[in-house]
């Protein structure tokens, strides 16, 4: 089973996203998303950036990892 993460992007810079993830923060490529900016939420798999979320799906993600991952 493959496990994408949600996180919240901090910056942006020459393809690579600041990214944090309920308090812990990465670097990730943001290479395969067009117009990443600070403040939008993506789901990160094996290091990169692949979506862009919404606030709704950010929370319901959050939510079911707090359930299933505690």
């Amino acid at each position: 089973m493959c496990v994408g993460l949600s996180a919240k992007v901090l910056s942006v810079k020459d393809g690579v996203a600041l990214v944090d993830c309920t308090g812990a923060k990465r670097e990730v490529s943001a290479e395969l998303l067009d117009d990443l900016e600070p403040g939008d939420f993506v789901m990160v798999h094996a290091g990169s950036a692949i979506a862009k979320i919404t606030d709704s799906d950010e929370n319901q993600a959050a939510k079911l990892a707090k359930e299933h991952l505690v």
